[in-house]
């Protein structure tokens, strides 16, 4: 399966932080590219910055208008997820959606504009309650991919973290 996120949006000063986050989690949980909006361009060096220590080719985009980006992936055939409290409960829909080819993860700052809703083939909710947006896209991820995720091993990593019971282990590779 293919995954790409959109972004749509970032609060002022409190969403540099989030915003990184949620592009962290989409790296680090299998998606291949995130696309924002209205962002502050150092989080893309912050990414450069891990994608060059742990590996990945993560690609981050910036786009002027995500309704165009939507539009565009409909017409390719890319299934859009929107996350929203209000949607379908991910423990009824994740098995629809591990089907999908490719999809388009939409994950929004503020409130988002009803067309996202409309535009989306799927408004997925992770439980009932107020949570964190880093924490939805992480559990959809993990849910759609079954943790497969968490085995790929990329070539190019500088860095890569050793599993053990205790203590840490991480290996440097030379270049």
């Amino acid at each position: 399966m293919k995954i790409e996120v959109l972004r749509i949006g970032q609060r002022l000063v409190r969403d540099d932080r989030v915003t990184t986050h949620v592009a962290l989690v989409a790296r680090g949980f299998g998606a291949s590219r995130i696309f924002m909006n209205e962002v502050n361009p150092e989080i893309k060096d912050t990414l450069d910055k891990v994608n060059k220590s742990w590996g990945s080719d993560f690609q981050i985009e910036f786009i002027d208008d995500w309704r165009k980006l939507l539009k565009s992936k409909k017409k390719n055939s890319v299934k859009i997820i929107h996350l929203t409290m209000y949607g379908e409960n991910i423990n009824q829909i994740q098995d629809k959606i591990k089907k999908e080819d490719k999809v388009l993860i939409v994950v929004g700052a503020e409130k988002v504009p009803r067309e996202v809703y409309e535009h989306a083939d799927y408004n997925v909710a992770v439980g009932n309650q107020p949570h964190s947006e880093i924490s939805a896209l992480a559990i959809v991820l993990d849910r759609i991919q079954d943790g497969k995720q968490f085995d790929i091993k990329y070539d190019d990593a500088r860095l890569e973290i050793v599993p053990t019971e205790k203590g840490k282990t991480v290996i440097t590779k030379n270049d």
